[in-house]
């Protein structure tokens, strides 16, 4: 069973215990029920809310300038989510992805995907932080705007708080002017968009400003039964040296394993522990196409036309001056060593109408293995672009290529390039050497660096535009490994074995690890506030939009020459309101029922 329905079940116990204490009247006049949500009433805190409320003028001016940001963002995403219910229609993503899982809407630290339970405390603080700033903006609009508040009060799961609320005396505010009650509408997504450019403005600046990268080659996982787990190197390790020589960071790791063909390597690592990693050549990436196709995932290559390999360097020494190889390869799984024989090069496939498609008698749409290219020598798909690089469109290149087996030469004229200024062959191609790529350590390392300049707004060209790129940015950082291929891991924060390749220094220096926490506290408060902003701006009730939506609505209406204006407003909002249920709807389970 599942965290997911873990939380289901919880849930449905806590409802069905408060349903029977309010059946029976045991729940005290103050507490209200929301389904399994308790609701604590009162009316203490009107006093401190007037106080606040003084300056009118102020806070009136204030409530101009949220509404007219609450009304561009609810139309906004009003299109954002048509448009994307629309695509979702059209071209169903696979329902296997993590983010078209129905949990991962939900903000629950460990049933979310996104969300671990090490950070639940800074999750749940940015949201009460969040409530409370809302239901607050509402309440002092409303003293501001002369509309009475019946109650106020926070809102509980079990004994959990997840929320506060503010609730208008409804006579008095239907008898407020629109504009007034517009304002009080669009004051809580107001005050959220204005404590999250205030916490990201902190993060940005002297919080983030005082974290570093700290030395050497940051593991953020090992490869199961890789040379490097044999060795028991493992996730949240650093590796600061190869062979005695200082690692200063994950390019130099890369570059020092590179440039090294010795099966035995010694590292050290920052726990000042050193161990003597036998490396070995790990299959990385196979194709599903092409001669090495029978070559999978889990196996190791042994030996190219019998001499033994061990490393990449190794083997691209062995496979340069060899169209055909024979590889020794041996299964992870059951040991067994099989030989596969194939051609050496780029594994591509012609594309239609393109430049080797129309200049060729070269298949469409099958694998090829392109192993020489304007007279140069081709291992891999890099070495593709390398022969391209100094072309230009109109270039006549040789093309050495196996098809089916069999070796054929062909005269390609290059077309011009979609995204180069060079000439453009025409291809799709797979990295690596005929589809196979290796790793002789086998670690995926985790880059830092970019992180740390995700939190600390390094992503945009400065002013008040890289500002809002940078915050927006921010936003992908949970499930960033699905926008950017080129990072491995998602960025919830700093915590657990991510925290061994950070380090303090600077202005915050003397609050240690204090500083990853509020580093996380601010990142959180800031993401769930801006999340918090936009959901509540969708024009659908019971949300802030769809009250802004009605108001809206109303003072249009009301100068068109027709009769029904109440009937008009009400179909304009049930309209909409309907469009943004049936969107969310397909948003949260479309990929599950049509993927």
């Amino acid at each position: 069973m599942d965290a997911w329905l873990w939380v289901l079940a919880a849930v449905l116990v806590v409802w069905i215990g408060v349903a029977t204490l309010d059946r029976n009247g045991y729940l005290p006049d103050y507490v209200g029920t929301m389904g399994p949500m308790l609701t604590v009433h009162t009316k203490r805190g009107r006093a401190l809310l007037d106080r606040i409320a003084t300056p009118k003028r102020a806070w009136r001016a204030w409530g101009n300038l949220g509404l007219g940001a609450a009304l561009t963002v609810g139309v906004a995403m009003f299109v954002f989510l048509v448009v994307s219910a629309l695509n979702i229609v059209q071209n169903p993503p696979a329902a296997t992805s993590p983010v078209s899982q129905p949990r991962n809407v939900l903000v629950i630290p460990g049933v979310n995907d996104f969300l671990p339970l090490d950070v639940a405390p800074e999750i749940v603080l940015g949201l009460l932080i969040g409530m409370l700033v809302h239901e607050g903006g509402h309440g002092i609009l409303c003293r501001v705007e002369d509309i009475d508040i019946s109650s106020m009060g926070v809102v509980l799961l079990a004994a959990i708080p997840m929320g506060a609320f503010v609730e208008p005396d409804e006579e008095s505010q239907s008898e407020a002017a629109r504009g007034s009650k517009a304002r009080m509408f669009a004051a809580g997504v107001t005050n959220n968009f204005f404590l999250t450019a205030l916490v990201f403005l902190l993060l940005f600046g002297p919080v983030a400003g005082s974290i570093s990268v700290a030395s050497g080659a940051a593991v953020g996982s090992a490869f199961t039964a890789s040379p490097a787990a044999q060795a028991g190197i493992g996730q949240g390790d650093r590796i600061v040296s190869v062979e005695n020589e200082s690692i200063a960071n994950n390019s130099e790791f890369d570059a020092a394993l590179a440039d090294s063909a010795t099966r035995r390597v010694s590292v050290g690592l920052a726990s000042g522990e050193t161990t003597t990693v036998n490396r070995s050549l790990l299959v990385r990436a196979a194709p599903t196409a092409g001669p090495f196709a029978e070559i999978g995932r889990n196996t190791t290559v042994t030996a190219v036309n019998g001499t033994p390999v061990y490393t990449r360097a190794g083997f691209a020494d062995a496979v340069t001056n060899r169209s055909i190889a024979a590889l020794t390869v041996r299964n992870g799984t059951s040991g067994e060593t099989t030989t596969v024989t194939g051609p050496i090069g780029a594994l591509a496939v012609v594309q239609v109408d393109g430049p080797t498609a129309e200049s060729t008698d070269l298949p469409t749409g099958e694998p090829i293995v392109i192993t020489r290219l304007g007279g140069r020598r081709v291992t891999t798909y890099d070495d593709v672009s390398a022969a391209l690089a100094g072309t230009e469109p109109g270039d006549t290149v040789a093309l050495t290529a196996y098809v089916n087996g069999s070796a054929v030469e062909r005269t390609v004229t290059l077309g011009a390039s979609p995204d180069a200024d060079v000439g453009y062959l025409g291809v799709l191609g797979t990295y690596g050497t005929t589809g196979l790529s290796f790793t002789d350590f086998g670690v995926h390392l985790y880059d830092a660096a970019s992180y740390l300049d995700y939190m600390s707004g390094n992503v945009g060209d400065g002013g008040l535009a890289g500002f809002v790129r940078a915050v927006a940015a921010t936003l992908v950082l949970p499930f960033i490994s699905l926008v950017d291929p080129s990072l491995s891991f998602n960025f919830a924060g700093f915590y657990g074995w991510n925290l061994n390749f950070f380090a303090v220094e600077g202005a915050l220096a003397g609050l240690g690890g204090a500083t990853f926490l509020l580093a996380n506290v601010l990142f959180w408060t800031g993401w769930i506030n801006l999340n918090l902003a936009f959901f509540n701006c969708i024009p659908a009730f019971p949300l802030d939009g769809g009250h802004l939506l009605r108001t809206s609505a109303e003072a249009v209406i009301a100068r068109l020459p027709i009769d029904e204006k109440r009937r008009a407003v009400r179909t304009v909002t049930t309209g909409v309101g309907l469009a943004m249920g049936v969107s969310l709807l397909l948003l949260v389970f479309g990929p599950r029922l049509l993927g």
